[in-house]
This record gives structure tokens, C-alpha cells and sequence, in this order.
């Protein structure tokens, strides 16, 4: 069931009503029966596998805290690998078999290549590290097993989140099942208003700008210089609206029923720098590999050269959690080599700083860093978006094919093979021109958001500013947002 369907604009509204009807004791059984409801809309079969999953963790759980040190950590393990496996044989065993597979053939080697017809599970990698990170919190002594199965297969099924998350922890989730939540009026708003947020986001801008993007990276290959660019500038903000519209949604939806779920975005596109950027997006996926592979390994408390290499280690596996696929791969380790290269030249590059005088204008140097920042980000989004390693290969070196002779029609005021290009994008003048206008209101809502969220700064604001804006918002939704019911780009992960 997507966010965006009349499916869930019907089945959010009995939930909700639901809930606040049946008494508190019964509350968890309806979550997990509607959560299980909400899944089942997919592939209904596959809630076999989620169930397989949450059966492991939870019995490992358990034994992880009664055993003794020796056996604590073959659970963990066995429930770690068991849970692993689940997402290999769906997620990655034909990429590993095909990729093993084609080095044999360049080695003249013979090997057997065997593809699974199967379907990957929607959402397998988010409750998949859902699962993960409570038997290591068990087994660390941070967070008690949870003795009630019901409870537990609600914290891995809670259905706001099953799909794409945030991906929570069970210190920060687990104990909100138990407590009893009332209705409360400027709870219940406040999650309306971020749920309707979420949905322009998707609507009005994601799903509008994903014609041109698609248009474009389908075959790249017809393309050159603005177009490209045009296209990867418009994913940027695709992929930022649909899956942070995705999280409004998910986080407005529990925010209703009472409950609190981890922010996983944090006005991204504003860092000003690498590292900053990974601050703020996808926040509860960073802080998880952080937590659990990038401290672990030794963080930056090792040897310069064993730093380097834990970061380029955590980003890549970060990018195959992402897909099975090598623009992936690749798309981590572009990260990665960012956030080294950050590391290694900090000191040159606070000397350039000084001596052209950019430490004198703190404003100028922000925005100079923001824009770079940003820049980055989006050459790192070619690897993500791009189907294949020739299809990224070509974009990166046709980016700016032609921007010359683009700069000297525009000097001449010879606006003919510009608008020829932009008119062959896939999208027409005045839908190209919405999603220009939606992005900027995007953009201005998130840098008056610098101090804190609009809704709060809303609040002692006149009636009728807010009673406007929300309308304002609405009647976007309606008129400009595309009415197709697109999935969510991290349905696939």
C-alpha cells in the first residue's frame, strides 16, 4: 500500500479512529493486525519471510541475555548471519553469482551461473536492520529482550515505517508500544500538517520532476551538457522529495497515534560540506552504520591510514545496502573518496581560504561551500540514478558537452538551441516552470526553517497567515500535484 494511494487515504483514517476507540491492552494487536494488512497489499507471501525474520531475532534476543558471555556471542551471531542470509538470497545472491560469474568467464574459468527468479521484498534492507540493531543493543546490555512476540513483530512491522523506515532503535521505540497515548488536538495536527508536507513533496515535486529525470537517464546516450545536467540537478531534489516526503508521511502518521519516530532529514541540501551532508540525510541509516560497523571497526580513534579505510569500507557497504548493483558500489565509494580527500587536504584547504580573503566574508564562504557541497552531491547521484556503469560513464564525460556554444547563443540572445534542448527533456514549458516554482518554495520553507520546524514557528502566528499557508499547500496538492500513484524510489531497497 503506498503513502500516496486512496487505499491508504481510507485505510489511515480507520486505523487511526480505531485506535483511540479499542482499549489500551488491545492497541498493540490492531497495530501489528493492520500493519500486517498494509504490508500484504504487495506481495502477500512475503510477510513469510518478514515473519522468519522477526521469529529469529526474537528467540536470539532471548537467549542472547540469559547465556553466558561465550554463548551470548554465538546467538548473536547465529541470528545475525541468519538474518543476513534472508537478505542475500533475495537482495544480492544473483548480483554476487552473475559478478563471480563474469570474472570467471575473463579468467577463461568455467562456472555455473544461476539466477533466482524472485521478487525482493518491499522494504527487506529497512526491517532487515531494524532486527539487526536489536539483538546487538541485546547483546550490548543496552536494551532488555522484549518477552512479548507481539510486541516485537510490532516494532519490526509498525506500519508508518516497514517500508522505508526510519529505521529505529529499540531503546527509542519498544517502550512506546506500552505506554498509552490520548488524543491529543496539536499532536494530532501536528502530524496532519507534516503528513500533508510530506505529500507536496512527493506529489507536486518527486513525481513530477521523475518524467524529465527518466526521460533522460532511460538513454542518456541521445543527450549531452545542459540536459544532462538539467536531469541531475532535477533528481537531486526527485529522490530528496520522495524519500523525505516519504518520511514526513511515515513520521505524521505515528506522530498522530502518539507516537515519536527518529527525524530522518535535516535540510541536506544547506551542509556545507561532505560530512555535514551526512548529518543530515538519512539520518537514522548513518547513525546505524555508524553505530554498528564504523565505530566498531575502530572509527577515527586508529591509525590515519586504518581511518581512510574504515570510512571508504562503511560508505561502500553503504552503497551495496542500497542496491545490488555497481553504480552503488560505486556511488559509496565516490562518498567515501569525499570524505577522505576532505580529511587528507583540511589543512591546504584552509590556507587557500585565507590567502584569497574568503575567511574575511563568513556569508560568501558559506554559500561558495554550500554550492560546492551540492555540486558534489549531485555528481555522487549520477552513480545512484544511472542504470548501468557505461550509462554513468557516458553522463560524466558529456556533462558539459556544448555548455560553450550554450553560453555564446545566450550572449548572441539566440534562445533557439536552448529551448530545443529543454523542450526535449520529456516534460513541456509550464510543467518544467511548476517544478521550478515548487522547488524554490521548497528551498525557502527549508531556510526559514533554520531555527526550528515551521509548524512550531507557525503557532503564534495570526489565524488567517496559517489558515493561508495551509490552504496554500493544499490546493498545490491538488491542482499541480501528479495524480498517477508513483512508488516510492526506496520501495526497491
Amino acid at each position: 500500500m503506498l503513502f500516496n494511494s486512496l487505499q491508504f487515504f481510507i485505510f489511515f483514517p480507520v486505523v487511526t479512529f480505531a485506535y483511540f476507540m479499542v482499549p489500551h491492552r488491545f492497541r498493540w494487536f490492531l497495530l501489528l493486525m493492520a500493519s500486517c494488512v498494509f504490508y500484504m497489499f504487495f506481495v502477500p507471501v512475503y510477510i513469510l519471510v518478514l515473519f522468519t525474520t522477526i521469529v529469529i531475532d526474537y528467540f536470539a534476543g532471548i537467549f542472547i541475555e540469559k547465556s553466558d558471555k561465550k554463548l551470548r556471542k554465538l546467538f548473536l551471531i547465529v541470528s545475525i548471519v541468519s538474518t543476513c542470509l534472508v537478505l542475500f538470497v533475495f537482495k544480492y545472491f544473483n548480483f554476487f553469482n552473475l559478478s563471480v560469474a563474469s570474472a570467471a568467464r575473463f579468467l577463461h574459468l568455467e562456472y555455473p551461473s544461476t539466477v533466482l527468479n524472485i521478487i525482493l521484498p518491499i522494504g527487506l534492507s529497512f526491517h532487515t536492520f531494524q532486527s539487526l540493531s536489536y539483538v546487538i543493543e541485546v547483546y550490548r546490555g543496552k536494551q532488555k529482550a522484549e518477552k512479548h512476540f507481539g510486541i516485537y513483530a510490532l516494532y519490526v512491522m509498525f506500519y508508518p515505517q516497514l517500508v522505508a523506515g526510519p529505521i529505529e532503535r529499540p531503546q527509542h521505540l519498544l517502550h512506546q508500544f506500552y505506554e498509552k497515548h490520548y488524543f491529543e488536538y496539536q499532536r494530532v495536527t501536528d502530524g496532519l500538517k507534516l503528513m500533508v508536507w510530506g505529500v507536496f513533496k512527493k506529489a507536486v515535486i518527486a513525481d513530477r520532476v521523475a518524467v524529465l529525470v527518466k526521460h533522460v537517464y532511460a538513454d542518456p546516450h541521445d543527450h549531452t551538457g545542459l540536459a544532462l545536467i538539467i536531469a541531475t540537478v532535477f533528481f537531486a531534489f526527485q529522490i530528496y522529495c520522495d524519500f523525505s516526503g516519504y518520511s514526513d508521511i511515515a513520521i505524521g502518521s505515528a506522530q498522530v497515534m502518539g507516537f515519536k519516530l527518529m527525524d530522518n532529514f535535516n535540510r541536506p541540501y544547506f551542509s556545507k560540506s561532505i560530512s555535514e551532508f551526512w548529518k543530515r540525510w538519512h539520518i537514522s541509516l548513518s547513525t546505524w552504520f555508524r553505530d554498528y560497523v564504523y565505530i566498531p571497526m575502530g572509527g577515527n580513534r586508529v591509525s590515519e591510514m586504518r581511518h581512510y579505510l574504515n570510512l571508504m569500507v562503511t560508505f561502500i557497504l553503504s552503497g551495496l545496502w542500497h542496491g545490488a548493483n555497481w553504480t552503488f558500489i560505486v556511488w559509496g565509494g565516490i562518498n567515501g573518496f569525499y570524505m577522505i580527500f576532505a580529511l587528507y587536504t583540511k589543512k591546504i584547504r584552509g590556507n587557500i581560504v585565507n590567502a584569497i580573503g574568503l575567511d574575511r566574508n563568513r556569508l560568501l564562504q558559506k554559500i561558495v561551500k554550500t554550492v560546492i557541497t551540492f555540486g558534489l552531491v549531485c555528481f555522487a547521484w549520477i552513480f545512484f540514478r544511472a542504470e548501468s556503469m557505461s550509462d554513468a560513464s557516458y553522463i560524466c564525460i558529456h556533462l558539459f558537452s556544448g555548455l560553450g556554444q550554450d553560453f555564446i547563443n545566450l550572449v548572441k540572445g539566440d534562445f533557439g538551441p536552448i529551448s530545443e534542448q529543454i523542450l526535449g527533456l520529456g516534460l513541456s514549458v509550464p510543467e518544467i516552470m511548476i517544478a521550478v516554482c515548487a522547488i524554490i518554495f521548497l528551498v525557502f520553507i527549508h531556510f526559514i526553517q533554520k531555527h526550528g520546524s515551521i509548524r512550531h514557528m507557525l503557532l503564534d502566528k495570526p489565524l488567517l497567515l496559517r489558515l493561508s499557508l495551509y490552504y496554500f499547500v493544499v490546493m498545490a496538492i491538488i491542482v499541480f500535484g501528479v495524480k498517477t500513484s508513483e512508488a516510492f524510489i526506496y520501495f526497491q531497497f
